[in-house]
């Protein structure tokens, strides 16, 4: 069986991100950590190769400078329980340099896209009444970080 692996380019970081990474994320390990070896110049000690799991997920990531930064077309989409699962993913990830994005979309602070979104959220724009699924939309639009309370609101035209 063929296995297809999102690999990660990261500027000079990669090893925070994914030390960051797998202890945010429950079920995340990693499971390589390969360096460049000193004689390569300007990348002795960083990571040459890595390997790890986020939620149980394979990713493989690696440094090799600022030539091509993470875009918004390539993103993480994290599916969320409840209000409290989305607070702590979206502090997290926009802490320390991370930026807020509209519509449950950040960036963090290696310029890495996310999608925290929560389970109800989906469910509403979803929802068999294209009135109530318009105004969920229509709500999500006018927000960053997803308030699941005010989008059940605005679906239900409360």
């Amino acid at each position: 069986m063929t296995d297809v692996t999102p690999f990660l380019w990261f500027d000079d970081d990669a090893e925070a991100a994914i030390m960051f990474y797998t202890t945010l994320i429950p079920g995340s390990e990693v499971v390589l950590l390969a360096r460049y070896p000193d004689e390569v110049p300007g990348m002795g000690g960083k990571v040459m190769n890595a390997h790890f799991r986020l939620a149980g997920r394979d990713y493989y990531a690696m440094d090799a400078g600022p030539q091509f930064p993470f875009t918004e077309a390539v993103s993480l989409f994290v599916s969320c329980r409840d209000q409290a699962e989305v607070d702590r993913y979206w502090t997290a990830l926009t802490a320390d340099g991370g930026q807020e994005q509209p519509c449950a979309w950040l960036k963090d602070r290696w310029g890495l896209s996310w999608q925290i979104v929560p389970d109800r959220l989906v469910e509403l724009i979803r929802d068999p009444d294209p009135d109530r699924s318009h105004r969920a939309v229509q709500a999500m639009f006018t927000m960053t970080k997803i308030d699941i309370a005010a989008i059940e609101a605005a679906a239900d035209g409360s």
